[in-house]
């Protein structure tokens, strides 16, 4: 299934991924896989995507093509197992169950492709009491323990953007996974499915924390410890313009240069006095707030005392040192992080734009050798609204790329499945 590999796509080119449309954590690993170079095909239901954006700003489509194929209609499912016999990875991202319903499970794709890697996505993995439950993120982290770690014991834990659960401890999970399932696959000649849940991934996060609670250097209580926002020395100060500065001085070493510079060097014991430190955070709070964001970051700019200004989204990206090594990238107009991480032999980059849906079905029909992709093709959402009749056969004219804005409800995620 694997083919060539093209210069300068990164070190996945020549894979196939078969990527069953879904929001979340499923297409960031995708979007992971493509980045890398892999030929990501998106299977993508007729009306589009669930996301209520518009597909042309979904960035976790990028360096991906789309088909779309309705997996209810009789052939639907015929046209992801030709995919499937042809690729060497699938990912899909339903609730348990509910592929089998559709007659593209690991069984049934296994029986087209034995090679196959077959990734799931879900919240809560695919057996355990709460397998069928829907969630997101927040309930995710919320029961692994990692939620209660945030904040301060007299509020609420406040609620992160969902990158810990949906991203790290789910895309990212199904992505290693997935990639080792691969190299067992070309190794023994031997598929397998890869239960990447969310729960799981979340916990693994954790271990070391876990490995101090076991050794007695870990309070289970929020704000008490060295790595919680519990020391003076290792959390964020408000400036006296609303801003606010991120502190990690934890070695003695970069704590010297930290005082130093807020002129506290009277209070360089304190480091290691816990008795003192509410005298600690109090004077480096009181320092903090008599200058502003941007004067305190030129003042600690040079040291080493593990000081940073706290940026925004539209802020990050002009930041002098993610500027100079490209951390960020504009493609199409949309400011976007760029592919991560880099590679001396097989660099990586923002090759297309968010796939658009069904706008790749006869590129991918002819590439992946699967006429009946065009042949049997429903109707893009651009070709819906302007009322433009399905492609009956393979010589019909290519049509737009242009998809109108989808804001169907975001049904439970990532448990999208019916």
């Amino acid at each position: 299934m694997t083919t060539g590999r093209t210069a300068g796509q990164g070190p996945l080119a020549g894979v196939r991924v078969v990527e069953l449309a879904g929001i979340g954590p499923g297409p960031f690993a995708g979007m992971l896989l493509a980045d890398l170079g892999a030929d990501v095909v998106r299977v993508d239901r007729p009306g589009g995507s669930a996301l209520a954006i518009d597909p042309a700003h979904d960035i976790t489509n990028r360096n991906k093509r789309s088909v779309i194929v309705d997996l209810k209609a009789p052939d639907g499912p015929a046209r992801v197992l030709d995919l499937a016999a042809r690729a060497d990875v699938l990912i899909e991202g339903n609730r348990p169950g509910v592929a089998e319903r559709l007659g593209v499970g690991p069984g049934d794709c296994h029986a087209r492709n034995p090679r196959l890697v077959y990734g799931r996505m879900t919240g809560w993995g695919q057996d355990g009491p709460l397998a069928d439950r829907a969630g997101h993120d927040v309930s995710y982290i919320a029961v692994t323990g990692a939620l209660g770690l945030i904040g301060t014991p007299d509020r609420p834990p406040p609620v992160p953007a969902n990158l810990l659960g949906d991203y790290a401890g789910g895309s990212l999970y199904l992505v290693v996974g997935v990639l080792a399932a691969l190299h067992h696959a070309r190794v023994s000649g031997t598929g397998q499915v890869v239960d990447a849940a969310i729960v799981d991934g979340t916990a693994h996060l954790s271990a070391m924390i876990h490995g101090m609670l076991s050794a007695g250097g870990w309070q289970d209580r929020r704000a008490a410890n060295l790595l919680d926002g519990g020391c003076p020395y290792y959390g964020t100060y408000e400036t006296a313009d609303g801003g606010y500065m991120a502190v990690g001085a934890l070695e003695p070493q970069f704590y010297d240069a930290f005082v130093d510079l807020l002129g506290l060097e009277d209070l360089r014991e304190a480091r290691t006095d816990w008795t003192r430190w509410g005298e600690l955070r109090e004077a480096v709070a009181a320092r903090f707030r008599s200058r502003t964001r941007d004067e305190w970051t030129a003042r600690f700019e040079g040291s080493d005392a593990c000081v940073a200004p706290v940026l925004s989204l539209r802020e990050a990206p002009r930041h002098p040192h993610l500027a100079a090594r490209g951390t960020f990238t504009d493609h199409g107009g949309i400011t976007q992080p760029a592919p991560a991480p880099r590679f001396s032999a097989t660099p990586t980059a923002v090759r297309t734009g968010p796939a658009r849906p069904g706008a790749d079905t006869r590129e991918v029909a002819r590439d992946w050798d699967i006429p009946e992709l065009v042949t049997d093709r429903v109707r893009t959402p651009a070709e819906t609204a302007a009322g433009t009749p399905a492609e009956g056969n393979a010589t019909t004219t290519a049509t737009t790329t242009e998809t109108t804005s989808v804001t169907t409800p975001v049904k439970d995620f990532p448990h999208q499945g019916d």
